[in-house]
């Protein structure tokens, strides 16, 4: 995308600056050029909710007008308003982001749901229970794990050294304790237990990636989007390096891309150690999530 200078009309009120800022970025063939404007001047003028729009009418602040250009020139050039504001929120709690880790996605909610509600069912009984965020990138998944389920024993890991910097201190902000591993998926995981393991890896198709939305693939990590040639590299490497591990988890919980559900949940079948397999849908009623899950009695 051609990077155009965004300089802004003096004497504006607030919502003014928010108009031009919306038809500058519109013009720039920005997606959603309005919610994206909306997101910047709420960052840059620090406020949100009600206090947003009742400074609407209010003349904009002069003093802000360097940071405001700014940031509205940087999102017309394609980059991602999350990494220009440095947040975004997941399930309820704050997210430092970086261009060092992929976006949390709304839908990713659905996944931790959804095996949250399969080990209220599995490990009903109590007792101590380790699970695993693997690609944990923001450490979205893992913090709010480790948020919502404080007796479990959570780790999150990451090939990425630089991601795993920004994972703990997401931690840290929001009071967890995470044991976080850098390396390639399960393996720094080898000879733990692990009773539940939930990833959300890369799985774009390697020759679909020039295809993407620009924000996407020019601003978020690479290493966060490439699945290999048919996006499923990463799920199959997982599931062979649980001889890693001293058991098989009872639970495993994958994200996965459109049209990838029914081949994911058939690599999990041929495992052979999850008699319950399940699919998930989300808001759009795409096939987003797959579970394999057994329960104790299950157990052999």
């Amino acid at each position: 995308m051609t990077r155009a200078q965004f300089v802004m009309t003096q004497g504006q009120s607030c919502r003014e600056a928010f108009v031009e800022a919306s038809s500058f970025l519109e013009k720039c063939g920005v997606y959603e050029p309005h919610n994206n404007a909306r997101l910047l001047l709420e960052h840059v003028l620090g406020v949100y909710g009600a206090q947003y729009y009742m400074m609407q009418p209010e003349p904009f602040p002069s003093e802000l007008r360097s940071r405001w250009e700014d940031a509205v020139t940087r999102k017309a050039a394609g980059e991602p308003a999350q990494y220009i504001i440095g947040s975004q929120e997941f399930y309820g709690l704050p997210f430092e982001v970086t261009p060092a880790v992929l976006i949390p996605r709304p839908e990713t909610e659905l996944l931790v749901e959804a095996v949250l509600r399969e080990a209220d069912r599995v490990f009903a009984g109590g007792g101590a229970v380790h699970a695993v965020d693997i690609g944990t990138g923001s450490g979205a998944i893992a913090v709010t794990m480790a948020t919502l389920r404080p007796q479990w024993q959570v780790g999150a890991g990451d090939i990425s050294a630089a991601a795993l910097q920004v994972a703990a201190r997401n931690a840290a902000a929001n009071g967890v304790q995470i044991d976080f591993r850098e390396g390639d998926l399960l393996a720094p995981f080898a000879g733990a237990r692990v009773d539940i393991l939930v990833s959300n890896p890369p799985y774009i198709p390697a020759a679909d990636i020039a295809g993407l939305q620009p924000e996407v693939r020019d601003h978020e990590p690479r290493t966060a989007l490439d699945g290999g040639p048919d996006g499923l590299a990463p799920y199959r490497v997982m599931l062979e390096q649980l001889a890693l591990l001293p058991a098989p988890p009872q639970i495993v919980g994958f994200e996965l891309g459109q049209g990838q559900a029914r081949d994911v949940a058939a690599l999990l079948e041929s495992a052979g150690h999850w008699p319950e397999i399940i699919i998930v849908p989300d808001l759009a009623g795409i096939e987003r999530h797959v579970l394999g899950v057994r329960t104790s009695e299950q157990v052999t």
